[in-house]
This record gives C-alpha cells, sequence and structure tokens, in this order.
C-alpha cells in the first residue's frame, strides 16, 4: 500500500523531530557548568569498542557453514580494515578502504 504525499512528507518531519531531539538532549542535559557524571564518562568509553566488537561479530556470523570463498574475502577485508586504522587513525578511510576491498575481491578475485 504506498503512502501518500502528504503522509510521506508526515513521515519524514516525525523522523527529522526524532532524530534532532535525540541529538539535542545530551547537550540541553549537560550543558552549562555542570559535571558530566562519571557513569555518562564511563559509558563514553567504554561502548564504542563494545559497539565496533559487536559489529564485527555481526558482519562475520556467516563464516561457520561458508566455503573457502566466502571466508577468507572477509577475513581479508578485516585484515585490511585493521591495518589501515593502526596505520592512519581514520576511521572513514579504514572503513571504505575495507569495503572496497571486500568488494572489488568478491567480484573479481574470488568468483
Amino acid at each position: 500500500m504506498p503512502l501518500s504525499v502528504g503522509r510521506t512528507v508526515i513521515l519524514i518531519l516525525v523522523a527529522a523531530v526524532c532524530t534532532f531531539a535525540t541529538r539535542l538532549f545530551p547537550f540541553a542535559l549537560f550543558s552549562g557548568k555542570k559535571e558530566i557524571p562519571k557513569f555518562v564518562k564511563y559509558l563514553g568509553e567504554i561502548l564504542p569498542p563494545a559497539i565496533i566488537g559487536v559489529l564485527i561479530i555481526y558482519c562475520l556470523r556467516d563464516m561457520t557453514g561458508g566455503d573457502f570463498n566466502t571466508i577468507l574475502p572477509q577475513l581479508i577485508a578485516v585484515g585490511a580494515t585493521a591495518i589501515m586504522h593502526i596505520w592512519r587513525k581514520n576511521t572513514l578511510l579504514s572503513i571504505a578502504v575495507g569495503t572496497v576491498g571486500y568488494m572489488l575481491l568478491i567480484h573479481f578475485v574470488f568468483v
């Protein structure tokens, strides 16, 4: 069932307002001269590596029953991403190298 133009615009506006509100909330809550709570600082330090770990596990979840042509490009791409990140310390560059490398491997090398 396709949405009408009006409903589509309303849907986009609601999504935009919710996204803006979630981005604004921390600044409104912790602005001024208040000290940021230790728990929030702790979460800020521990969550990024934890999320990256979950994403790696999610990306490599299909390796259990895969064949050599499926597993090897994934491992090469993960290795290239890790090496690039250690070398350049640039997240976007690391993600781009891993993604482009994986796509090139599965389309041209491991066909």
